[in-house]
């Protein structure tokens, strides 16, 4: 068994214990919470009698210990039962299937567009490096980056749905519906790739196969784009993995101010009404998501960098 892939077998490995802390950590929390789920499940001032409770209580499985309980529900899981939902009496698993391609193409339209605008932009920002242009780019990175989304989605809003009309102002009437929480949740991304792209660029053109492709009379296209982008773009490459999780986490916001039918708004609904089964589920898969991108992006950078290679084959 060669080294690499025995580095990306002990990656797979090393998310399980992960994985399964988180998820008890995610019991705990909602086992700790205020609030009775039987409460929850009761019509608003409905008298029931404590035999009809403990019934109940049989019946969701809430009369175990919290250990059997957890590992009940983590082996449901494992099976694709996610539960029912408390509010709506409707399967969570079944829930989250209407919303999440809603939840994916919200998040990949945004981080692709993250990558199409950020790289060229670092790139222009490291070729003029202390110019007026580098100046800007990062002035108007730096703005992005550091407004909260729902104070730019509520101004985007604002601006091009109530004031031009250009947009609808929340909910989904198709791909015009998209273009705002798309860039409300794209813009702040671009900014981070930019300014990781420009460091990296700035990085490697001082690097000395870059100042010999100079040397060698090679044109600039070559050089910049060949020698210097392709090896820039090694931790870019990573970040978009890892950056995954983190947008469908920071979507919960947008979605929630968008009116957006995602995962994300599902979550916040869900959270405000006590759906505990829902709140679990949906924090289960971007665990879930966050270990594959973490690991993905780990044996995506040993193939990409041949240092890394060298040293796991040394390791092996």
């Amino acid at each position: 068994m060669s080294g690499l892939l025995k580095y990306m077998i002990k990656k797979v490995i090393m998310g399980i214990p992960i994985v399964f802390v988180v998820s008890l950590s995610i019991f705990l929390i909602m086992q700790a919470a205020p609030g009775d789920p039987i409460d929850l499940m009761l019509p608003p001032g409905a008298r029931v009698s404590p035999e009809r409770v403990e019934e109940l209580r049989r019946k969701w499985g809430l009369d175990k210990p919290v250990y059997i309980q957890f590992f009940y529900w983590l082996f449901n899981i494992f099976r694709g039962n996610f539960g029912i939902s408390i509010i709506t009496k409707q399967p969570v698993s079944l829930l989250i299937i209407e919303r999440l391609p809603y939840t994916l193409e919200l998040t990949f339209t945004s981080l692709i567009l993250s990558y199409i605008i950020g790289v060229p932009l670092g790139m222009i920002a490291a070729i003029k490096r202390g110019s007026v242009y580098d100046n800007l780019l990062m002035s108007i990175s730096m703005f992005f980056y550091s407004m909260p989304t729902y104070w730019l989605g509520v101004m985007f809003m604002l601006m091009f749905s109530l004031r031009l009309g250009w947009f609808p102002i929340s909910g989904y009437t198709g791909l015009r519906s998209l273009i705002l929480p798309m860039l409300t949740l794209a813009l702040p991304y671009v900014a981070s790739v930019a300014r990781l792209v420009r460091t990296e660029m700035i990085d490697v053109l001082t690097e000395d196969y870059v100042r010999t492709a100079w040397a060698k009379g090679l044109p600039p296209k070559v050089v910049l784009l060949k020698h210097g982008l392709r090896n820039a773009l090694i931790p870019v490459t990573v970040m978009f993995f890892l950056q995954l999780p983190w947008l469908i986490g920071g979507a919960v916001v947008v979605e929630t101010v968008f009116a957006w039918p995602g995962m994300g708004r599902l979550l916040y609904i869900s959270i405000l009404k006590q759906d505990f089964p829902v709140i679990q589920a949906i924090v289960f898969i971007i665990t879930i998501l966050t270990v594959i991108s973490n690991t993905l992006g780990d044996i995506v950078l040993a193939f990409l960098d041949p240092r890394i290679r060298v040293e796991i084959e040394k390791g092996a």
